[in-house]
């Protein structure tokens, strides 16, 4: 992650929670303390970066990761050690394991769906399916499980969607107009949703050409009319449950909006382990 965003992000998510001050943390400011962060349920852990980061925001604190990003965890792995100041430790607590929660969540997610693709010629990408304010980490999250980026931002890929076309008049209008003024690095990426649309796409010499909300079995047979140079990408309504039918269907890469607006958090906790110096 960016050092920079996260320390930006950092500071607005501390505050909104400390607002002029944490009440209960402040009551044991001068104690040394330390404490472990501990896998609760088994999955992949991500977030290392997050508490040192929030520490120096905060106070003085040290914090020790134990393993890399994206690692297997069981119930009882030590995931980290934190010694320093009370005040700190304790204040930091709940935005740090907020966030690895959810990282480590995202990352659990995504290596299940590579697993189940179990196809080394596709790769799994995200969507900008994330909640506000959240997109730096929960794509670092799937790049740890084992998936790749789709853009961060829509100044990062000219993307021709259904209400793109439309407001063009159709697929060919459409790149006509984004190839006449974007740049050399932008890359043109165009949805179609029925076989005009991707003959038009191909004609046109779109870049990458998503099909959109289509089967299979249509996948493949549309796959064989796209000529080698164009990427291809599979997207709309897929997800654990039909994810493993895509396999060997032909994209260069799947996306799905799941992996980061449908998290379920990994269980973490923090244990103080006590009072190092009064």
């Amino acid at each position: 992650m960016n050092p920079f965003l996260l320390r930006q992000a950092l500071t607005i998510f501390i505050n909104e929670d400390m607002g002029f001050g944490d009440a209960s943390a402040s009551l044991f400011g001068g104690q040394q303390v330390q404490g472990q962060f501990i896998a609760k349920t088994s999955g992949y852990f991500c977030g290392q970066q997050i508490p040192q980061t929030c520490y120096d925001l905060l106070g003085n604190a040290d914090y020790q990761p134990l393993l890399p990003d994206g690692a297997p965890v069981k119930p009882g792995t030590i995931c980290g050690r934190a010694t320093g100041d009370a005040a700190t430790i304790l204040a930091g607590e709940r935005i740090i394991l907020n966030l690895m929660q959810r990282l480590s969540g995202i990352t659990t997610t995504t290596q299940a769906a590579v697993a189940l693709l179990a196809d080394p010629t596709i790769k799994i990408t995200d969507t900008r399916k994330t909640a506000p304010g959240l997109r730096l980490f929960d794509k670092y999250a799937v790049r740890c499980g084992g998936g790749v980026n789709h853009r961060f931002g829509l100044d990062q890929g000219l993307m021709l969607k259904d209400n793109h076309l439309a407001a063009a008049g159709g697929v060919s209008k459409a790149l006509k107009l984004a190839q006449a003024t974007a740049g050399p690095l932008l890359q043109i990426e165009v949805e179609v949703e029925t076989k005009n649309q991707l003959l038009a796409a191909i004609k046109q010499h779109a870049q990458v050409i998503m099909f959109d909300n289509q089967s299979p079995a249509t996948i493949k047979a549309w796959q064989q009319l796209v000529p080698a140079t164009t990427r291809t990408e599979a997207s709309g309504g897929i997800d654990a449950t039909n994810l493993a039918s895509y396999r060997h269907c032909g994209v260069d890469f799947i996306s799905m909006g799941s992996l980061t607006n449908d998290v379920r958090p990994l269980d973490l906790s923090f244990n103080l382990l006590g009072v190092t110096k009064k």
